[in-house]
């Protein structure tokens, strides 16, 4: 049963372009990680705040912060833990620089796939 994980990374507004950057490096050493199925990287522009009757409006200025979501999907949660280890020594000490607060994680398996056991 493959597992997987989000992150949500609430970038400062004048460090967008250096997390940018950053994201090249971080997505090439994840997508490398024995087991890694996919790695995904989200840059939040839009919004739901007319109720889903209507499109998501585009954001219009930033508020705060920039937020980005990964998504890292792995064929078993021990390739999922060790690939974690070495990205955050890694990048860790980066990433700290160009966020509000420390990143969101949430993991677990992926529904809809038989399990083994």
């Amino acid at each position: 049963m493959s597992f997987a994980e989000v992150k949500i990374f609430q970038v400062l507004p004048d460090k967008v372009e250096a997390f940018e950057e950053l994201v090249v490096g971080m997505s090439k050493f994840q997508a490398s990680c024995t087991g890694c199925r996919s790695i995904r990287y989200l840059k939040r522009f839009y919004t739901y705040d007319d109720g889903i009757q209507h499109p998501p409006r585009p954001l219009k200025r930033v508020v705060g912060v920039v937020k980005y979501y990964s998504y890292w999907e792995f064929d078993m949660l021990e390739e999922y833990h060790a690939a974690t280890q070495v990205y955050f020594v890694e990048f860790e000490k980066p990433l700290r620089k160009l966020l509000k607060a420390p990143f969101d994680i949430n993991c677990g398996y992926i529904l809809g796939e038989e399990q083994d056991n």
